[in-house]
């Protein structure tokens, strides 16, 4: 992994940034660039955090390889593990591409590898919505032409961050999805909603992240706070299993969901899941990013380190 140029990865323009993987663009701006010192402060303590315990394992990411923004990287350097390029040595192989859709088929390895995420090749919106379905008992996805009322439009992609909402009954968009319009306003803060963003690790739901903006920006990417609870503080048990459900409809033994409560039912609504979850968010604060990062270190090590691996 030395030597790696990861600034390859970038188009880089005079205004903005382009991420070759993924097509999305970045511009310029003051709020970007303190993200980009934020994410560099974390990066340098999460490098000098002492490994656990235990003897350290090897990773082999494939069909492409995880870079340090991912949330993936600094939980595994946290872990003891290290990052290989060959699975013929790796402890574990972990299927890895920041696509909505891998259209890559996997052959399951012969060996003593470990493998993590290689069924988790399709988590478009209309995924999410058939898997939350089937583990929750109740709809997220909606009919726009038969819907009366409001609702969200969102494309299939992820990361798009491109909700909005519609009036239904309407004709569907290609490309477009249509689910309920979640009542996610917080209770503790008015004015803001609140997304309950949850990393998973083995389908449960380690820790999660309260991110909360402000209501007419509820399906951007700028949060007015984040912060970090407990899964069992906000879930009851019963919801856990329904989300361990949800994940293992998925493939998904590492990953990041958009979780929202409806402030008027009471119910649990899961809007996105995501393989390649980045983080952790930017606007949390950074003793709070290292202990989050702590905690996945010992829930990745617990489920995906064979006790002959890891000692």
């Amino acid at each position: 992994m030395a030597g790696v140029n990861w600034i390859t990865d970038f188009e880089w323009g005079w205004r903005s940034v382009r991420v070759k993987k993924t097509g999305a663009r970045v511009p310029f701006s003051r709020s970007v660039i303190a993200e980009v010192a934020a994410w560099f402060r974390f990066y340098g303590e999460a490098l000098r955090m002492t490994p656990e315990a235990g003897r350290p394992f090897t990773v082999c990411f494939t069909p492409d390889r995880a870079r340090p923004w991912y949330l993936i990287w600094p939980v595994i350097k946290a872990a003891g593990g290290r990052i290989v390029d060959d699975p013929a040595v790796a402890d574990i192989l972990f299927r890895f591409e920041d696509a909505t859709l891998s259209l890559m088929t996997l052959a399951l390895p012969a060996g003593r590898a470990r493998t993590l995420n290689f069924t988790a090749g399709d988590v478009s919106k209309s995924a999410v919505g058939a898997a939350f379905e089937a583990a929750f008992g109740y709809p997220l996805t909606l009919d726009p032409v038969r819907h009366h009322g409001q609702a969200v439009e969102k494309s299939e992609i992820n990361g798009a961050h491109d909700g909005r909402i519609v009036v239904c009954p309407s004709p569907p968009r290609p490309g477009r999805v249509y689910q309920r319009l979640v009542d996610n306003r917080c209770a503790a803060r008015p004015g803001l909603v609140e997304d309950m963003r949850t990393p998973t690790v083995g389908g449960r739901p380690a820790c999660v992240f309260l991110k909360r903006r402000r209501v007419g920006e509820r399906f951007a990417n700028a949060n007015a706070e984040v912060i970090l609870a407990r899964p069992e503080d906000v879930y009851t048990a019963a919801e856990i299993d329904c989300i361990a459900a949800f994940c293992s409809r998925l493939g998904l033994d590492w990953g990041g969901l958009d979780v929202l409560r409806d402030a008027t039912e009471g119910r649990l609504y899961i809007v996105d899941a995501n393989k390649t979850d980045m983080g952790p968010p930017t606007a949390l604060p950074l003793a709070d990013k290292l202990h989050a990062t702590r905690i996945l270190a010992k829930a990745f090590r617990a489920f995906a380190v064979r006790p002959s691996q890891g000692g």
